[in-house]
């Protein structure tokens, strides 16, 4: 077993009983560790590795993820599939910084009342996700989520062309003609028919959505369509895929 010399030790009590030098040392330690792992991000142009087919959201599911965070659902429900083998059995493909890239906040963290939400796109259908939220107990006879029937009312979405210029203020995409029809592409994902032929041209993969009551589009409308695209963007075969081919 090795032995200190005295003169280090000798240094080391000097640190000891001056406590505001060694409080200055700590600082200083912490403030060059600190420098070394941020400033080197300065000078990247991204530290979020691109993911084709993520895309800005549409005006309606932008209106549904409002929803989302107003009513608090995160509190209950994260949006992050963590790399472990038991998260990626239940829920899918562990979770990709770019599906969150877009997100103001995001809503990655560890809070599970209930499941977690990442990969709840598609998984079930509209009606089931309307119902849901109307009487969770209707479909899960255990669930303690509290209902929300209250949803079922016409959606605002006067402002909605201002929530898109504060997103793109914040570096999401909106073009201005996104910015300019965001009413009109609000309406036309609520239309089956698709008679908007442009709209799919802005917001690339985006579902249509019959609205639960024809002519007029609610709260709850919009929170299925946010809640149906969640971890639909990207296509998790490939990454899938090139971990096989390793």
């Amino acid at each position: 077993m090795a032995i200190a010399q005295p003169g280090l030790w000798k240094r080391h009590e000097f640190f000891e009983k001056n406590s505001i030098l060694l409080l200055i040392g700590i600082l200083i330690v912490v403030a060059i560790g600190g420098l070394i792992e941020i400033v080197p991000l300065f000078y990247l142009k991204s530290t979020i590795e691109a993911a084709a087919g993520v895309r800005p959201y549409t005006p309606l599911e932008l209106a549904g993820r409002n929803i989302y965070v107003r009513e608090g659902c995160y509190l209950c429900h994260s949006q992050m599939v963590r790399p472990m083998r038991d998260e990626v059995e239940r829920y899918g493909h562990f979770s990709l910084a770019a599906e969150s890239m877009y997100d103001h906040p995001f809503q990655w963290g560890s809070k599970r009342t209930g499941p977690d939400l990442a990969r709840v796109g598609g998984k079930y259908s509209d009606a089931w996700h309307r119902e849901h939220l109307k009487d969770p107990r209707a479909v899960v006879p255990g669930s303690i989520m509290p209902a929300y029937a209250f949803l079922d009312r016409p959606l605002d979405a006067e402002a909605i062309g201002d929530d898109l210029t504060a997103n793109a203020k914040l570096g999401v995409p909106y073009s201005p003609d996104m910015i300019l029809r965001a009413q009109g592409d609000l309406a036309a994902q609520l239309d089956p028919d698709g008679t908007d032929a442009t709209f799919p041209q802005r917001y690339p993969g985006a579902v249509l959505h019959a609205p639960g009551e024809k002519g007029r589009a609610s709260e709850l409308d919009a929170l299925v369509a946010y809640l149906q695209v969640l971890g639909t963007m990207v296509d998790f075969k490939l990454y899938d895929d090139k971990k096989n081919l390793r």
